[in-house]
């Protein structure tokens, strides 16, 4: 059987590391994305597509003809987090809490993504900002600042490293939960935790899973063959969501 193709969204940053080197090498912008994930969809039999984020500087506005092609290649997508917020913009409402970089030319490019993807039932996975596009990109909103706004929170922005976990979930019945439960009944798993944000209302999706104080950890839209998002980021612990991704894809 053909390994699947998964197109996975990327990061960029206005100034990458400058080069070692004795000569006039300035550091310049790139687009990148954490090669953890991309290790992630090998180890689980994928093969990985990088897309980068719509250039915001010029004229590339519409998405469309982008997404028909990213989709007409990709048997499945992989939407990554990153260092940005999605601006409240995108689902009504106004600044109200602490809102980090934001990137127009990334969150265009992948709320249409994401839809897209869910439109076309093509098995998409969001992970941590990911998840956050997938529940805008469905007609969800998003908690702007859970430090600030969700009353006895967790800390979620953990202050180690997240290749260990910090806090525990506790998954319900979904397409994730057999990866991790083989009976299918709910259980509590270790997550890492590196978001200041989290979905408030997950629009068409369901919640599958929740962190001991209320926050949504963990998405699956009810109609779909696999249409997952989780806030955490499972490629730096396991591989269990990109596994139930490919096999989605199969």
């Amino acid at each position: 059987m053909t390994a699947p193709i998964i197109a996975i969204t990327t990061d960029r940053r206005s100034q990458g590391p400058k080069p070692a080197s004795d000569n006039v090498r300035p550091a310049r912008p790139e687009v990148f994305v954490g090669e953890s994930v991309v290790h992630a969809v090998r180890a689980a039999g994928g093969i990985p597509v990088l897309i980068p984020p719509l250039d915001s500087e010029h004229s590339e506005t519409n998405p469309r003809d982008i997404i028909a092609h990213i989709l007409g290649l990709a048997n499945g997508v992989v939407i990554t987090g990153g260092a940005f917020d999605i601006h409240p913009t995108h689902y009504g409402q106004g600044v109200t809490a602490r809102i980090d970089r934001v990137d127009e030319g990334r969150t265009t490019l992948e709320l249409a993504l994401a839809k897209a993807a869910i439109d076309a039932d093509i098995p998409l996975l969001g992970i941590c900002g990911g998840m956050q596009a997938m529940a805008v990109a469905a007609g969800g909103t998003l908690i702007q600042d859970i430090g600030t706004t969700v009353t006895h929170a967790l800390e979620h922005e953990q202050p180690t490293d997240p290749a260990t976990s910090h806090h525990p979930v506790t998954l319900t019945e979904s397409p994730l939960l057999s990866a991790y439960s083989p009976n299918g009944t709910p259980v509590t798993i270790q997550v890492n935790s590196t978001h200041h944000q989290a979905v408030d209302d997950p629009g068409a999706f369901t919640t599958v899973g929740t962190a001991p104080d209320g926050v949504i950890e963990a998405i699956c839209h009810p109609h779909k063959r696999f249409c997952v998002g989780v806030q955490w980021h499972p490629e730096q612990l396991d591989t269990a969501p990109y596994r139930a991704l490919i096999e989605a894809c199969q």
